[in-house]
């Protein structure tokens, strides 16, 4: 036992025959525990002390210290004529712990039931409170109540004031304060740079400094690394590495938090050179041992594609972070890795880590980018069940996914979980929903949501002008592309190619050039590449190859691959030879690796009848070791989404699926229906082309779904490719024959089918 305690033991063994000051002198002893104070307020209690305002406040500081809030609330209600003191330590200790709520609670009952005005001890965690609920208006109040009670020029005051208007993002307001503060210091000078860092405005920034500095306040470390953070924070990462090299130029020792904060910044400008000077830094000075540090070094090599150092880096940690985990998984994903990622995540749960949201939401947001959206779906399932909440930002990530392969039911029972946990307002969740709605295509739904959105940004107002030209619908594209201007929101290049695209899906050269014109004569933007896409797609699907041709010539930059591939399916559309060539000896430069556009050459001389071609076409594809991708057609059905592939026989139903084709095929014929074989671009007999015919996959989906659903319940087909034009008609037949609506959506849009009629009218 040490001496300090033995002297409180020792005033403590005196409590039968104890005074005031030796009940004072054990309350205010810094050994004193909760089980002391409980025995010194049950003293008080048998002895009638309790009225004593140094015994009660003294015990209530106490208490509120040591988190004893119960027991410091029933000794605040049992004060008969309270002061301020007795308010203030509670009202700290509740801000102090982030328990705002609290804080202002008890501020309010101290003005209003008691009566009592609150000194310049009470104000700054009043303030402090407010900031942490980013409750501005309140803080407004409270800060007339200062000014009021002539407290507002406090210089503790003004600086928690100061903090409150950043921390609420009323930057103006923060300044206009800052400026009527007769003493700053450091730490408000700091404050205020930082807040102008954080939204990237340079040229404050650069002033600020300088005037802090002629003023005889120099920087800090916290000061250089406010600045780094911020920049960092607003996208301005040139401006964060300059300010690292400034500050180290200057003499400041980066810390941790300097490396930190800086790596990202490097990391998206990509510049391994730095980051390596950094990493070695780090190993001299030790930092290898700070976890952030070795997250943001993980993260960075991640962001230059460097898989081999950051893995280095992860197997180097002595204890393993959740932070690294989840910026390995991350970095393995970005870099195309993602069945790797996925190995690694089951491993990190297999051994018992206890993952977070983040963990799982990156998991889910690296399976939806990278095509296995049936895992990000089982993800989502995982994580509920293990019982990690996913947050406003999974499910976003999750959404694509459910889109993707139209698993609407999913969809849905994410957006009833976003409504329960209360953020469907959020921006980003609900762009999400729009986009998912109108992928699953429930253009109607996606409308809904964002009619309901309390605020739009312009991802909204994009998100429903995508859906609205992938269903088709011009008219209501360009109503959107208008009303958004109206609304005070100035289109960019996304906004440019939803019209753009609408356009092209319903041949409107005379619309497309004019919104292409527009780009540059009325809204002072320079035409993108994605822009030039869609003009060349629009005039080459009427059929004015020549002219898309002449476009691509005289473009102000080298054309890529996707114009130069929307060339190339134009010329399959209109069986030109000459010009599909050209393009498709662009493409093999560009992407050697792609089959597609081999594919696509083959199919424009097999419509000819050039098989000799084909099969150099076909030759060089084996060369290379180059395979078709096969035609994959997915639709859900009670929750559940099938996948059935192009020409499978090994599919459980595949014996009832031929044989119901055979009978509408039959009935088809009796209408005088016969299949298209033109489509069929192999060197076969007429009657195996047939057969070839009926082993597409949306056909298969689309039968699939009339074989286990209810007479006269719609059915929502996605296929990885283009729709041809056989499965077309004959799609159109089973709507009408059927009498079904059917949705199936290819690589290039919606076709919505019903009463024997398509969305499209036979354009595509």
């Amino acid at each position: 036992m040490t001496k300090q305690q033995q002297a409180l033991r020792n005033v403590l063994d005196k409590f039968p025959h104890s005074n005031i000051n030796i009940i004072l002198q054990c309350l205010s002893s810094t050994t004193t525990t909760t089980c002391h104070a409980r025995q010194a307020h049950a003293h008080i209690l048998k002895t009638g002390l309790s009225n004593h305002a140094n015994l009660t406040t003294k015990l209530l500081s106490l208490y509120a210290n040591n988190h004893c809030f119960h027991e410091a609330a029933l000794i605040l209600d049992s004060v008969s004529d309270p002061n301020v003191f007795t308010f203030s330590n509670l009202i700290h200790a509740y801000s102090k712990l982030s328990r705002f709520a609290d804080a202002l609670r008890l501020f309010s009952r101290m003005i209003s039931h008691a009566r009592l005005l609150p000194d310049a001890h009470v104000f700054p965690s009043v303030f402090k409170a407010c900031a942490g609920l980013r409750a501005f208006k309140l803080g407004q109040q409270v800060h007339s109540f200062a000014s009021v009670s002539g407290f507002a020029f406090d210089s503790l005051v003004q600086s928690s004031l100061l903090h409150l208007y950043l921390k609420c993002d009323r930057l103006r307001d923060a300044h206009n304060l800052f400026d009527k503060i007769a003493q700053r210091d450091v730490v408000t000078w700091s404050a205020l740079i930082a807040s102008y860092s954080r939204r990237g405005c340079i040229h404050e920034v650069e002033q600020l400094f300088y005037e802090m500095r002629s003023m005889g306040v120099e920087p800090n470390l916290v000061s250089w690394n406010g600045m780094i953070a911020g920049f960092n924070h607003s996208g301005s990462y040139n401006e964060a590495v300059f300010m690292f090299q400034k500050m180290h130029f200057e003499g400041f020792q980066p810390d941790g938090s300097s490396i930190s904060s800086v790596l990202p910044a490097i990391g998206n400008l990509e510049d391994l050179v730095l980051g390596i000077q950094i990493h070695g830094y780090v190993i001299k000075q030790g930092f290898n041992s700070d976890k952030c540090v070795v997250t943001a070094l993980i993260n960075m090599y991640g962001k230059c594609a460097c898989t081999l150092e950051m893995s280095q880096v992860f197997h180097e940690i002595n204890e393993m972070d959740i932070g690294a985990c989840n910026a390995f998984i991350t970095g393995l994903s970005r870099n195309g890795q993602v069945n790797n990622a996925l190995e690694v995540f089951r491993q990190f749960k297999g051994q018992g880590m206890e993952l977070n949201v983040i963990s799982w939401t990156s998991m889910i947001g690296s399976c939806s980018q990278n095509g296995k959206d049936m895992e990000a779906l089982e993800l989502f399932r995982e994580m509920q069940i293990v019982g990690v909440k996913p947050n406003s930002v999974t499910i976003p990530c999750l959404l694509p996914a459910c889109g993707n392969i139209a698993a609407l039911m999913h969809g849905k029972a994410a957006h009833c979980f976003s409504l329960r946990r209360g953020f469907s307002n959020d921006v980003y969740v609900g762009s999400a929903l729009i986009d998912m709605y109108a992928n699953c295509g429930k253009i109607q739904l996606s409308r809904l949501c964002f009619e309901k959105m309390p605020t739009k940004n312009l991802v909204c107002w994009n998100a429903i002008m995508g859906g609205y030209a992938m269903h088709g619908k011009a008219k209501e594209t360009m109503e959107t592309f208008n009303l958004m201007q109206t609304n005070g929101k100035k289109p960019d290049f996304i906004s440019f190619t939803c019209v753009l695209s609408a356009c092209s899906q319903n041949g409107l050269t005379e619309e497309g050039w004019y919104y292409f014109n527009s780009i540059s004569q009325e809204h002072d933007m320079e035409a993108r590449m994605e822009h030039y896409a869609c003009m060349v797609t629009l005039l080459g699907r009427v059929g004015k190859l020549e002219e898309a041709y002449s476009m691509i010539k005289t473009m102000p930059f080298e054309p890529d691959a996707c114009v130069w591939g929307a060339l190339l399916s134009s010329c399959r559309v209109h069986s030109n030879v000459t010009l599909g060539e050209i393009a498709a000896r662009e493409l093999f430069k560009l992407e050697p690796s792609n089959p597609g556009n081999y594919i696509l050459l083959s199919n424009i001389y097999a419509s000819e009848g050039k098989w000799i071609e084909v099969d150099k076409v076909r030759n060089m594809m084996k060369s290379l070791g180059l395979r078709k991708n096969p035609g994959c057609s997915w639709i859900e059905l009670k929750n559940k989404v099938h996948m059935l592939l192009a020409g499978d026989k090994s599919h459980p139903q595949i014996d009832q699926i031929i044989e119901k084709l055979d009978k509408l095929s039959m009935e088809m014929k009796k209408l005088g229906y016969s299949p298209n074989t033109d489509f069929v671009l192999q060197d076969v007999e007429e009657q195996d082309k047939e057969q070839i015919l009926c082993g597409h996959s949306e056909k298969l989906a689309v039968v699939f779904g009339l074989l286990n659903t209810s007479p006269g319940s719609p059915l929502r087909v996605i296929k990885n490719l283009r729709i041809c034009g056989d499965c077309h008609a004959v799609i159109k037949f089973i709507s009408n024959f059927e009498g079904r609506e059917i949705s199936v959506r290819d690589t290039n849009r919606f076709h919505h089918f019903k009463d024997g009629v398509c969305s499209c009218g036979d354009y595509w």
